[in-house]
């Protein structure tokens, strides 16, 4: 399974789309998930001009890096975050990846409350026959206030006539749904088709998500269950650290580098 390991670009959240590259590259990786989070991370985003996005595309190319995926997070329930996945589309058509990535509120902060669902699948409806057009699938996190668990999004999903698919966040389960990921892995990994692969440190809702590795999670555990389902997506490592962010690029680095080792130990 090694060869579907991928870095989450948002990892480098406050470094350049170089730094992320250049660093996970030397830390043994070769797939890399694009964060296109405008007022997060915004490695990409659908109005950069032609001439931005060829660069990126050569910076990957010049590091042997593939992108399996847009992370273009936006609120759903708006109508400017609509209009964001939507264009985002595009993203992922230029670079070449099936997968877009979002959740259904906002990237960071998500406590509104979804209480009409299909106002949720009329919003959706343009995005989901836009991915279909092109060959893409829309990937939904196990994210905030309303879809926390794979559980949950199982249920989305099955909602939409499974048109879309689970992007499971290993860390995220505990921060937003305040359950451990084994047995909700398993109940729902047949929706799964993405992974954000993150660990986690202290009290559920504790900001604190390390290198792979360095905190609680039993990812033998976790492996075992993408194994015995044959897993065949990608799985991008995210490292978040805590609220004050790490001290430097160097500790960015040696976190990926750490974190790739460790993977490469496990399921190697």
């Amino acid at each position: 399974m090694l060869e579907q390991l991928a870095i989450n670009s948002n990892t480098y959240h406050g470094f350049s789309l170089e730094d992320a590259v250049k660093g996970a590259s030397q830390a043994g990786f070769t797939r890399i998930e694009l964060a296109a989070v405008k007022d997060h991370t915004p490695h990409v985003l659908p109005e950069m001009s032609p001439t931005e996005r060829n660069d990126i595309k050569q910076l990957l190319m010049d590091y042997g890096m593939k992108c399996v995926g847009i992370g273009a997070h936006s609120n759903v329930m708006r109508e400017e975050g609509v209009e964001n996945l939507f264009k985002s589309i595009d993203l992922a058509v230029e670079f070449d990846c099936k997968y877009i990535i979002t959740a259904t509120g906002d990237a960071h902060g998500d406590t509104d409350v979804i209480e009409d669902e299909q106002l949720l699948a009329a919003n959706l409806k343009p995005i989901i026959e836009r991915c279909e057009k092109f060959n893409k699938t829309l990937v939904f996190e196990t994210h905030g206030n309303n879809y926390p668990t794979g559980t949950s999004l199982k249920k989305l999903a099955r909602s939409l006539n499974n048109r879309v698919k689970i992007n499971y966040d290993t860390a995220n389960v505990i921060f937003y749904g305040n359950i451990l990921p084994y047995d909700d892995l398993e109940a729902s990994v047949a929706y799964v088709e993405f992974m954000h692969l993150k660990d986690k440190l202290g009290v559920y809702n504790e900001w604190n998500f390390p290198a792979i590795g360095d905190g609680e999670l039993d990812f033998h555990r976790i492996f075992g269950t993408l194994k015995k389902f044959n897993f065949k997506g990608p799985i991008s490592v995210e490292v978040e650290f805590t609220p004050s962010g790490p001290a430097n690029l160097e500790e960015v680095n040696d976190s990926v580098k750490r974190s790739f080792s460790y993977l490469s130990k496990i399921i190697g």
